[in-house]
């Protein structure tokens, strides 16, 4: 209405240096105000998809209080919230959260819970799978299902995932860490490179660092860590610790991630998936 032509929108704030506006954002005021008279044509039902396909193909985590896409966007912990919703969701939500995506009559997947609720819930995220591809992501759920009680929409993202490294030219094959308040931490590790066993053993200011110093006595590259992040845990102790890092190799930087129920060994893998991305 005062002069703007277009809009140049990103997925999950996704852009050059500062970044480009919101699709979702953008997209939803026109919808939930249609008084302004612009349709921009869009599916606003495949944004939360989107988001959380974007997030898992580029390992970078979506901030829990970004507008819309965010998992605390229509998350309410506070009683009078709780009770205001309940009653009449308008009260705290100028939108549905199913005009984005969201499915909250989620399905709770546990280790009784069978492949068509697993494809279920990753249709529901954005994910589309073949049956074959279906049946290996359901062998490492029963996995995962047996180590904690209840699978998030993350850890199946994660696990949908994982069958990417399949190819990888290097892969952790153990890990074991040693450590504790007042003596240093040792780590041991075991890698396959090119289906090759390497074996090695360091000590370290902790067990993450032990366990890096062990696997560069193996991959002889000078590598900077340039960035180590931790995506919070908000479920409990037994959650999976999603890891991002980024590894500087001859002037590139490298994005790699990593998710396990053990911190260190989610560690050790991102940074693992950085090298298997260097440029030979």
């Amino acid at each position: 209405m005062n002069g703007a032509r277009q809009a140049e929108v990103t997925i999950n704030g996704i852009g050059e240096r500062a970044g480009n506006t919101s699709l979702e954002e953008i997209a939803m005021i026109f919808k939930t105000h249609p008084d302004l008279g612009i349709d921009t044509n869009i599916n606003t039902t495949k944004i939360y998809p989107s988001s959380r396909m974007v997030s898992s193909l580029m390992n970078m985590p979506v901030q829990p209080n970004k507008a819309i896409v965010g998992r605390n966007a229509f998350a309410h912990s506070s009683g009078i919230h709780q009770d205001g919703v309940l009653k009449n969701a308008s009260t705290y939500e100028i939108m549905n959260p199913k005009d984005v995506g969201i499915d909250d009559n989620a399905i709770v997947l546990t280790a009784r819970s069978g492949r068509a609720a697993l494809k279920y819930r990753l249709s529901v995220n954005g994910v589309e799978v073949s049956d074959e591809r279906l049946d290996k992501i359901y062998e490492e759920f029963l996995k995962l299902a047996d180590k904690k009680k209840e699978i998030t929409d993350d850890d199946i993202l994660v696990l949908a995932g994982a069958d990417r490294s399949a190819t990888h030219n290097v892969k952790l094959d153990y890990l074991q860490v040693t450590t504790g308040k007042g003596v240093r931490s040792v780590a041991s590790i075991g890698l396959l490179i090119a289906n090759e066993k390497f074996e090695s053993a360091a000590s370290g200011n902790g067990p993450v660092d032990a366990a890096i110093k062990a696997l560069k006595t193996i991959i002889h590259r000078q590598m900077t860590l340039k960035e180590f992040t931790i995506q919070a845990i908000s479920k409990g102790s037994d959650d999976m610790g999603k890891v991002h890092m980024q590894v500087e190799y001859e002037g590139h930087v490298y994005y790699g991630f990593g998710a396990n129920t053990d911190i260190v060994t989610a560690s050790v893998e991102a940074y693992i998936d950085c090298i298997n991305k260097f440029k030979s």
